[in-house]
């Protein structure tokens, strides 16, 4: 497996553990102009879920790879974080902020992958 493939597989495990829904992954590398290489994409249905669920993210990178963050932001209202992994940013919405913000349809020239959710 590919580190790129890793990372990806680790997030996703991450998001999973924490009940995280409708996982997208968006394959960036062949748009030079975007900030990263993907584009992790999952929502939480409360405020708490999504901070547990960006929580869970950088413990478990952590605890299985030794991989930090380079920043995150948007603790303080929790309505959408973003964990900056250098060439994968993951974005963990509200549900009412993801079908704001759109990212998958502001991409939707790049090819996307949608993790089946748990239950």
């Amino acid at each position: 497996m590919t580190e790129k493939a890793d990372i990806v597989g680790l997030i996703t495990e991450g998001i999973q553990d924490k009940k995280g829904r409708r996982i997208s992954v968006i394959d960036l590398s062949g748009i030079e102009s975007a900030a990263a290489s993907n584009f992790i994409i999952c929502e939480g249905t409360s405020t708490m879920q999504v901070s547990a669920i960006a929580d869970n993210i950088r413990e478990h990178l952590l605890e299985k790879a030794g991989i930090k963050p380079y920043n995150y932001d948007g603790y303080q209202n929790s309505q959408w974080i973003v964990i900056d992994y250098g060439d994968t940013l993951v974005h963990v919405f509200i549900r009412e902020m993801r079908e704001h913000y759109n990212l998958e349809e502001l991409w939707s020239d790049a090819p996307l992958t949608e993790i089946a959710d748990l239950d």
